[in-house]
């Protein structure tokens, strides 16, 4: 687990859970944890604080640390000067977060690693990201840096007093959270503007290159899609999924997303794999398979979730939280092809084929990107459908399928044995929230029992291992659960409670998530201004406490929150859900309409919100075939504002005592009966499935 250097001794980070923590814990750098230890220490001292933050898939915090942390040299300068604190920033997203706003506010850019420096009373007076160990043409090395710090701090005190007044003054100017004005159709336009604007139409996605998946831009398309009929939308979605799912950043042989692209053709990927990504990339390419019926999307869906049962699932059922993208001290080693290796491991007429499937080349097409240079391996990647390959070698779509799942077998079987890129078995509760709101929808659209199965094991995990007298905490690795949860923790797991009732109808899920959502509520609910903070009320102070709203590669707290806030309302009849939810909206406004395609996950519950939204109910004889036909057919339709409900007698919490609009509703003869209600209207029950649907469309 150790990238150590010259040193046998280990440093405190040698006590800690997380695997990021972990790899430093032979570093000849003097790391404490974050805590007070580490701020009594810088006080007593009278040295700044070293803060360096990453995770333990980061490409550029494993050069940084063999470059640096490694060195005696650099320790010792570091020692001298700093007190030095390592941070793992999925464990602590709390102090990243308010760090990362630093640095992008002084730099105008951010990333991992994350360097700050700050006072004892954690003001920080600088931030920066990656530091080579020698300074270079435009970035100053740790050799330079450190004895300059070392001086100002000692000589010139009151620059640093100044310094880091301005930058918590600036830090405090970001939290805007004082919008009057509502969010509307208009401001869904001007979302989908921006994005139309920014649309690849060669290669699908925004932007030139690095591309990200950014997955809940496209689950807002398809929403918007529905809401206005406009196929360009649609069009977004489907070249994009299309082309992330041809390229180098999907896995065609063992299956899941790698991070991101570094070109604009989804080509040459960031090879680290995240759980998020699986989660929000299932969700959207599950959407788009009921919008379209596409078999590649299917597929495409129980490819990803297979990867994650087996590469991912810990015994208990959680899901770990990353893969790295490095092995043997390089990026990508694990994943990539020569074309020799093809004809070694493949019969003839196999390599042949796989090469001409996968794209590969004998210079290769895989280069280092800071170097620029190929190394004589190829990423695999497809420049299209195995529909279009077939026909051009005159051969049929099954057989040539059939032939390249051999040659897939084969060379996963030969890359099983190579050295594997470190797993982050860490368990975080608001990933596992994102990863069961996959596995649900999954089980929902494709009626398949084994992922509900999947979803309903890690929502246990989180109850026994994350989760006592009604609060959650964070992380989960090795035995040990620690640190308060965030927002995100209550809202992604609180969205798989609701996912999961809705696909197994068990009102015990029901009322877990009207529980957590209540005390989500009370922890984090800010009472002067409305909202949500990341961090709860009895959480450790640090210089602001944040809301978060941009939704970047995770959607944040409060989007996700707002729609849970909606769905529950509608389940539940408590409107004061539904007032809360347009708080939100409001009070995060005058951010929104600056720039609206970074919201795009608030956007999914402001489309709600404008309706038309239903909510069905459903009531027969649960083992009726007139009832599971009216279950598939709401879930295999895209029908993304629905609150669904069905009557299931063989629970100890009758439905009626969570949701008591439901109460008095009877089937009808007997019969499998639809209650439809729509924009607050109710509708006549029906027994009819096409009554049902036209009503519902």
């Amino acid at each position: 687990m150790s990238e150590s250097g010259d040193t046998q001794q280990p440093n405190r980070l040698i006590r800690e859970k997380s695997p990021y923590l972990l790899q430093h814990a032979y570093n000849p750098v003097d790391w404490y944890p974050w805590g007070d230890e580490a701020f009594e220490a810088a006080k007593r001292e009278n040295k700044p604080v070293f803060l360096s933050i990453g995770y333990a898939t980061c490409h550029w915090c494993h050069v940084m640390a063999h470059d640096s942390f490694e060195d005696t040299g650099v320790a010792e300068l570091m020692n001298e000067a700093f007190i030095n604190i390592k941070v793992d920033r999925e464990e602590r997203p709390d102090v990243d977060g308010v760090y990362m706003t630093v640095c992008q506010l002084t730099t105008g850019s951010g990333g991992w690693p994350l360097t700050i420096l700050m006072t004892p009373d954690k003001e920080p007076f600088f931030a920066g990201t990656f530091l080579p160990k020698q300074s270079q043409a435009n970035r100053i090395g740790m050799i330079d840096f450190i004895p300059r710090v070392k001086a100002i701090w000692e000589q010139s005190p009151e620059e640093i007093s100044k310094s880091a007044e301005q930058t918590i003054w600036a830090l405090e100017k970001t939290i805007q959270d004082s919008g009057t004005e509502t969010l509307d159709e208009s401001t869904l336009e001007q979302a989908y503007k921006q994005l139309a604007a920014r649309f690849d139409s060669a290669y699908g996605g925004f932007g030139t290159r690095p591309k990200f998946p950014t997955p809940h831009q496209l689950t807002f398309l398809l929403r918007y899609w529905k809401r206005t009929g406009d196929d360009q939308a649609l069009n977004m979605v489907k070249v994009t999924l299309d082309q992330m799912r041809f390229g180098g950043v999907y896995d065609h042989i063992g299956f899941g997303f790698h991070r991101y692209s570094t070109d604009a053709q989804w080509l040459l990927p960031h090879f680290e794999k995240m759980l998020y990504d699986q989660a929000l990339l299932t969700i959207a390419y599950t959407e788009a398979f009921q919008v379209t019926g596409k078999d590649t999307y299917r597929q495409t869906v129980e490819e990803v979730l297979s990867y994650v049962l087996r590469d991912m699932t810990s015994p208990g059922g959680g899901f770990y939280s990353a893969e790295d993208a490095d092995s043997e001290g390089e990026e990508g080693k694990f994943y990539v092809w020569s074309e020799d290796e093809l004809k070694i491991h493949l019969d003839s007429e196999e390599a042949e084929l796989a090469m001409k499937v996968f794209n590969t080349s004998p210079e290769g097409n895989f280069f280092e990107e800071a170097s620029g240079h190929k190394v004589g391996t190829n990423i695999l990647h497809l420049k299209a459908s195995l529909d279009f390959v077939a026909s051009s070698l005159n051969d049929s779509t099954t057989e040539l399928q059939k032939k390249v799942e051999a040659i897939r077998q084969k060379l996963f079987a030969i890359r099983k044995e190579r050295i594997h890129p470190l797993k982050d078995d860490k368990i975080l509760t608001d990933w596992n929230g994102l990863m069961i709101v996959a596995f649900a929808k999954a089980s929902q659209v494709f009626s398949n029992d084994h992922y509900a199965e999947a979803a309903e094991k890690s929502i246990q995990f989180v109850l026994d291992h994350l989760s006592s007298k009604n609060r959650l905490l964070h992380r989960y690795r090795d035995g040990e659960s620690d640190n308060d949860a965030y927002l995100s923790d209550y809202a992604f797991f609180i969205w798989g409670l609701i996912e999961f009732y809705e696909t197994t109808f068990n009102p015990t899920y029901l009322q877990k998530a009207i529980e957590l959502n209540q005390t989500m509520i009370e922890l984090f609910w800010d009472d002067e201004r409305s909202g949500f903070f990341f961090t709860a009320k009895d959480s450790e102070t640090l210089p602001v406490r944040q809301k978060e709203i941009y939704d970047s590669a995770i959607p944040s707290g409060n989007s996700v929150a707002m729609l849970n806030l909606l769905r529950l309302a509608r389940l539940t009849g408590n409107m004061d859900l539904e007032s809360k939810a347009s708080e939100i909206a409001r009070i995060f406004s005058e951010q929104v309409k600056a720039s609206p395609s970074a919201f795009t996950q608030l956007f999914s519950g402001v489309d709600f919100m404008l309706g038309p939204a239903h909510e069905i109910y459903l009531v027969g004889d649960q083992n009726s075939e007139s009832l599971n036909e009216m279950i598939q057919t709401i879930q295999q339709t895209f029908l993304p504002n629905k609150a669904l409900l069905c009557y299931t007698k063989d629970n100890e919490t009758p439905i009626h005592t969570l949701s008591p609009w439901t109460k008095n509703h009877q089937a009808i003869d007997q019969k499998a009966t639809a209650y439809v209600c729509s924009n607050f209207q109710c509708n006549q029950p029906t027994t009819d499935l096409d009554v049902m649907l036209d009503t519902l469309s």
